[in-house]
């Protein structure tokens, strides 16, 4: 049984939550296999859109990692889309299906108007994976940590379940490469709760204790991050690896796949325990009894109900959301 929340939401999606109505970045879904041979990252570099008069044009100030200002005349004729670096990173290349963090600001073309300011505070903007297909690869290409790039899009004509969107310029900082499993320092561990191993890429593997199971939820923290802490009603990108307290058998995880990208609401309630006022970074453990996973009932092979669960959670990215 696959542990889904009760809305799924993807990371690109989670980003849409506050970009609603710009286009290009909030509306990128595309989920490249990860990868880190030399072939796609010459892919993704070659991906890059071309420096052009349109965004030649803009003037942008202020420090890189900080909000700029961006001056150009409006109504900006924009064509097609062009990419022009401004500060080169010092750091690695990014890979098709690198998760980075990023900050962005954007204006519309014709107005002049900003439209939005996001990243520049943690837990404003959700890490998102790159591909040569996306727009934020089209933006950046292989560019890497330290980068700042001025982009331009052309206009958006409206379709059948899409409205129409006007030309705007883009400024964005690539902040980091975010690895894909936690990296905060490591915790002592806590007597009584499961053992957990770590192989070499971070995936991990638990050995249950012979001991009955608690019958309220434990959490323990495994890395305690430095980053933004998760509030309640935050999307996360995390990965988590699901096992079952009466035999061990690993149920869910998304260790052979890739970080998976939901709302905090939407998990059982011991899940969002492992989840909300932790620091991104942090590599949480939880025993969930019955009560706070799937229910009461008996134990059995289909389902999860009356089943203690076990979790490893690593936090690797947050959104906050303002609750209404």
């Amino acid at each position: 049984m696959r542990l889904r929340p009760l809305v799924t939401v993807s990371i690109a999606a989670a980003s849409a939550v506050l970009l609603a109505g710009c286009s290009g970045l909030g509306g990128n879904a595309a989920s490249p296999t990860p990868t880190s041979t030399s072939t796609a990252a010459v892919d993704l570099c070659d991906a890059m859109a071309p420096s052009g008069a349109a965004s030649e044009s803009v003037t942008v100030g202020g420090d890189f990692g900080s909000a700029p200002t961006i001056e150009f005349d409006s109504p900006l004729k924009v064509d097609e889309l062009q990419a022009t670096v401004l500060t080169e990173g010092d750091g690695e290349q990014t890979s098709a299906g690198d998760y980075i963090s990023y900050a962005l600001t954007a204006y519309g073309a014709d107005e002049g108007d900003e439209l939005v300011t996001l990243g520049y505070k943690p837990g404003e903007l959700m890490p998102s994976q790159i591909s040569a297909e996306s727009p934020l690869g089209q933006i950046l290409g292989c560019n890497g940590p330290g980068t700042r790039v001025v982009a331009t899009f052309p206009a958006t004509p409206a379709t059948e379940t899409a409205a129409a969107i006007a030309a705007e310029v883009y400024v964005i900082d690539v902040l980091d490469i975010v690895p894909t499993a936690a990296w905060g320092a490591p915790q002592d561990p806590v007597d009584g709760m499961p053992v957990v191993t770590l192989a070499e890429d971070g995936t991990p593997s638990v050995e249950i204790p012979d001991a009955d199971p608690p019958t309220e939820t434990e959490v323990a923290t495994l890395k305690k991050g430095d980053g933004y802490k998760v509030q309640d009603g935050d999307y996360v990108l995390i990965q988590y690896y699901g096992a079952r307290w009466s035999n061990g058998e690993v149920f869910d995880q998304t260790w052979d796949g890739t970080p998976y990208a939901a709302q905090t609401t939407g998990f059982v309630e011991g899940f969002q325990k492992a989840l909300t006022g932790f620091p991104v970074g942090s590599q949480v453990l939880v025993v969930i009894p019955p009560a706070e996973g799937y229910g009461e009932g008996e134990i059995n092979e289909t389902d999860l109900k009356g089943e203690t669960l076990v979790f490893v959670v690593d936090i690797l990215g947050a959104q906050h959301v303002e609750s209404e």
